[in-house]
């Protein structure tokens, strides 16, 4: 007897809420879980490139190696470009998907405004990095990338080892910027 009264309050709940709603709100779930994975894999991925090249070399090659720092400021360069491609291919995924919401005639006006409300949302974030990227890289940084999620920020900067004041500097700027407090900024070295 109680299955059947939950099976009928869900039924009923369902019939309230709307399958549209549902798969709306199911596409902005599937939207900001790949985001939140897409930042999780690529804040921290190891390029594999073997930094310490002279490991494995016999002696004879020492003498003979050739100036290889531009290689490896290559690699470097393309791990913040790439980071910067996937962050923006899948903002623009996800704001496709939310256009498209709010394209269709057939969802209702909550969906079209939560829809809507998203949007702005992913706009907000994208200026707040940009701006937090070009201000960091005007403190004398050579490269970083900002990830702003929820309630936090990553950054992702090129140093070979930051200062006290470079950090304080940091978190200024994301605060400033984002309204993120310094114990949800993660800065990471690269």
């Amino acid at each position: 007897m109680k299955a059947e009264n939950l099976k009928e309050n869900f039924k009923t709940f369902c019939k309230r809420v709307g399958r549209r709603n549902f798969i709306i709100f199911g596409a902005v779930v599937l939207i900001l879980a790949a985001v939140i994975i897409n930042i999780a894999v690529f804040a921290n991925e190891d390029d594999g490139y073997d930094y310490d090249q002279s490991a494995g070399m016999d002696t004879t090659q020492l003498g003979n190696k050739t100036d290889d720092s531009d290689d490896a400021g290559s690699v470097s360069d393309s791990y913040f470009s790439s980071v910067q491609v996937n962050r923006q291919r899948t903002r623009d995924e996800a704001i496709e998907v939310l256009q498209s919401v709010v394209d269709n005639e057939s969802s209702t006006e909550t969906a079209k405004n939560e829809a809507l409300a998203e949007i702005n949302k992913l706009a907000k974030v994208m200026e707040s990095e940009a701006n937090i990227e070009t201000l960091i890289i005007a403190k004398g940084f050579e490269e970083c990338v900002a990830v702003i999620s929820n309630e936090g920020a990553s950054i992702v900067v090129k140093s070979e080892g930051i200062t006290p004041a470079q950090i304080s500097q940091i978190n200024e700027i994301v605060y400033e910027q984002s309204g993120i407090v310094p114990a949800n900024i993660k800065i990471i070295e690269r």
